[in-house]
């Protein structure tokens, strides 16, 4: 820190600068975040000085949240769903797992997970002391429905299953998941951090959400296709009564009780999050959702027509291909396996897949 302060037009001069190294989203095909809807913009500027984690302060932003947590449980079937906004995925997994191994009551805790599943779960895991066991994927990169029995022993207290897995787009099978967790009385998690709103606006998906009697709790990332500013993710449970697990005593804030991971919580970013979806409302997000699934089918033709087939037919717009090379000046990602990695979200438009096409046609 300087001793003195400098101007506000050197400050802004140099954040100028620092800004112009970062990469602008025109030639990214690898992110699941994109540019934030101008309505999150101004709705994050109004409550920029929000806290969620003091709610008796800000009890109007309070609402919002809870507003919020409603309109996603009634777009995953579950309109009396109770759930907080968290920092994205990551945070709402731990806090999954973290539910599932208290109710659980096992001294050596375990969790079954896919082969797919994302990174996050192995922070949850570290961090709560929990063994992972991992189901390997089918031929479809999905979890393998008949392997996750033999995973599943007395100290198995939570099953994860994806919906839009990150690296090949697709859909895990939840219902035997579903199936499974409702037989043996285990906690079900389903991360559909990315897919949780796409899936809903696409014809005849899989099924994943609270639609299944045994999915326990959901993640689902308005900061991904919901186009809100960063941080906005949402943790939703099927049942009140599992956030008791979580509650710790807060008795100089304005409530008494949290349950949630994080203390100060930004409240713009909810904000963002339902003005969002209120100024879109369900047309508005399907039409989102189809120009994107659009732009990947265009993808996936476009690159098998020039020799690079799709490694699986995705669910959601993630698309991996095997072509082990990258044009110049594209931003692509890479599978654990190799593939090439892309995801076509609403900065994605079709001249920029036509572009990319042109690249890829002249490595």
């Amino acid at each position: 820190m300087h001793k003195k302060g400098c101007s506000e037009e050197e400050l802004f001069s140099f954040l100028s600068s620092v800004k112009e190294n970062d990469r602008a989203y025109n030639k990214v095909l690898s992110s699941m975040c994109t540019i934030p809807h101008p309505v999150a913009v101004r709705a994050h500027n109004m409550f920029i000085e929000t806290n969620l984690g003091d709610p008796g302060l800000f009890m109007g932003t309070a609402s919002i949240e809870e507003m919020l947590v409603e309109r996603l449980g009634t777009l995953l079937h579950h309109k009396k769903a109770c759930g907080y906004s968290t920092s994205g995925g990551t945070e709402s997994n731990i806090q999954a797992l973290r539910i599932a191994r208290k109710l659980g009551n096992s001294k050596c805790p375990n969790v079954v997970v896919p082969e797919s599943a994302h990174f996050s779960f192995d922070k949850a895991a570290d961090i709560l002391a929990m063994e992972i066991r991992t189901v390997p994927s089918d031929d479809k990169f999905r979890m393998d429905a008949e392997k996750i029995e033999e995973k599943i022993d007395k100290n198995t207290v939570c099953l994860v299953g994806v919906a839009g897995t990150t690296e090949y787009g697709v859909v895990d099978p939840i219902e035997a998941l579903s199936d499974i967790a409702s037989d043996r009385d285990i906690f079900l998690h389903v991360d559909a951090a990315f897919g949780g709103l796409v899936l809903p606006f696409v014809p005849h998906t899989s099924k994943f959400d609270f639609e299944l009697a045994g999915v326990s709790s959901l993640s689902v990332d308005p900061h991904k296709m919901g186009m809100s500013t960063i941080p906005a993710g949402c943790l939703l449970v099927r049942d009140p009564s599992y956030f008791h697990s979580t509650e710790v005593d807060t008795p100089y804030l304005t409530v008494q009780k949290e349950c949630t991971l994080c203390g100060t919580r930004p409240g713009a970013s909810v904000a963002g999050a339902l003005a969002v979806l209120d100024f879109l409302g369900e047309e508005g997000m399907a039409k989102i959702v189809d120009s994107c699934m659009e732009n990947t089918r265009r993808i996936i033709k476009g690159m098998e027509n020039a020799g690079y087939p799709v490694a699986t037919m995705p669910e959601v717009n993630v698309a991996s291909f095997c072509c082990d090379e990258t044009p110049k000046g594209w931003q692509v990602s890479r599978t654990r396996l190799g593939h090439m990695r892309t995801v076509c979200m609403p900065h994605v438009t079709k001249d920029t897949i036509d572009e990319f096409l042109t690249a890829i046609g002249e490595m």
